[in-house]
């Protein structure tokens, strides 16, 4: 520790001599390099990130660095001695740093992570009519589903966390707008828990947060159809019974997918943390889930995008459960169908005859 802090107080390029073996910091401090391969983020959202977490009482460079350790350990989801030998730092000093970094990030959420202002829901409906192709779904304000992460089998309570894919896992709920921009996460459940059940305890639902009134949220067949507390429409069950049904479980699937892409683009990120167990307590789990979720709104607010490389599958979600305490959206789903199916143009032939 005493090495680090005397570190700390010498130039960039002067530590980087000092360090030749540690060549994240070289890279780093090489203008235009390319961080990416070894930090998962661009140059220009690493120093978005460093100057929302920088604060006034901040000096010198030393955020930087402890946000290139966070990062590190974050992309790779290696152990603290791993992080501690790329970096030549302590390994307690790498523990240190990455809690307080998560901690720091965390703080930040609440500016990343927003609903979107009255004067944005505009642009959302209009952008989920454009991906429904239907202007329909004009009303629809975000989408929501449910994400698994991976955790190693805790050693209390376990049955808790086994989840219906066969696996440990710590559920993270996330609605996103039409740019798979993550508007509000739920992040902390155990895997049993069915995301019908996470949403009824979620703050989006107790507290009526979202959507606003005469909009709506869409969902997949595990939710249920609702128009209160909160509106969130879902698709038919199969098979439909006719085809302004079967038109609207189209329009409505190409609308939904954004979450899905979401969850792809974060997983393909932090594929580290995402397609294996994470190897940290289960009380910490949700904050590096957190953590992530903010990135990848940073990520998208500087163009620093990833293309999907897996997508999760709406086919395993199990029926919706009955719901008696909340009223059913049916009938919106209803109107939403036949506003799909009803024809954009008035029919010429109609302008030809007078009706009584």
């Amino acid at each position: 520790k005493k090495l680090y802090t005397h570190l700390q107080t010498v130039s960039p390029t002067t530590y980087c001599r000092l360090n030749a073996a540690v060549p994240i910091l070289q890279l780093y401090f090489r203008d235009g390099s390319d961080l990416r391969p070894s930090l998962r983020l661009s140059r220009q959202s690493i120093t978005s990130l460093i100057a929302a977490l920088r604060s006034d009482f901040d000096h010198g460079w030393e955020t930087d660095i402890e946000v290139l350790v966070f990062l590190y350990w974050l992309a790779h989801a290696a152990s603290y001695r791993v992080v501690s030998m790329a970096f030549d730092i302590p390994k307690s000093t790498v523990h240190d740093i990455v809690h307080r970094i998560s901690r720091a990030v965390i703080c930040i959420l609440k500016r990343v992570i927003t609903f979107p202002t009255p004067d944005d829901l505009e642009e959302v409906g209009a952008g989920f009519a454009q991906l429904a192709g239907s202007p329909a779904f004009c009303t629809v304000a975000g989408a929501i589903d449910g994400c698994h992460i991976r955790i190693k089998a805790p050693a209390s309570d376990a049955p808790c966390y086994f989840n219906r894919k066969l696996f440990h896992s710590v559920q993270l709920q996330a609605i996103t707008d039409h740019k798979g921009k993550f508007i509000d996460i739920f992040v902390g459940y155990p895997g049993s828990v069915h995301d019908a059940r996470v949403l009824k305890n979620s703050p989006v639902y107790t507290g009526r947060l979202y959507p606003p009134a005469g909009k709506c949220i869409l969902g997949d067949g595990g939710y249920p159809c609702l128009s209160a507390p909160i509106c969130l429409i879902t698709p038919y069950r199969e098979p439909v019974q006719n085809p302004v049904q079967a038109r609207f479980q189209a329009k409505h699937a190409r609308a939904r997918n954004v979450v899905e892409r979401a969850f792809g683009m974060l997983k393909t990120r932090w594929r580290s943390i995402f397609f294996k167990a994470l190897e940290v307590s289960p009380a910490f789990v949700p904050e590096v889930v957190a953590c992530c979720a903010v990135l990848h709104n940073l990520c998208l607010q500087n163009g620093d995008i990833v293309d999907a490389e897996v997508v999760e599958d709406p086919a395993d979600d199990p029926p919706e459960p009955q719901n008696t305490e909340a009223s059913a959206g049916e009938d919106v789903r209803d109107n939403l169908a036949a506003a799909v199916s009803a024809p954009d143009n008035c029919v010429p032939a109609l302008h030809e005859h007078d009706y009584l």
